[in-house]
């Protein structure tokens, strides 16, 4: 099983709920917030080895969104 990387994402309060990132994302790593989607540091990955750049961002329609977890 593949560790968490020690990247996490984060989900800024301009995000509109249109649920695509969590479309793009592995199962419970994002999930409906109360007033936003959230991200789940326990499973976030943050897409490493798979892609260049994590999929919640590449597919938010919102930019600055979803960003690197300070």
């Amino acid at each position: 099983m593949r560790q968490p990387s020690a990247m996490k994402m984060r989900i800024q309060d301009n995000c509109i709920n249109c649920a695509a990132c969590d479309e793009e994302c592995i199962p419970g790593a994002i999930s409906a917030g109360e007033e936003f989607f959230v991200v789940n540091p326990e499973l976030c990955t943050g897409c490493e080895g798979e892609y260049d750049k994590p999929k919640c961002a590449d597919v938010c329609p919102i930019e600055e969104c979803v960003v690197l977890a300070a």
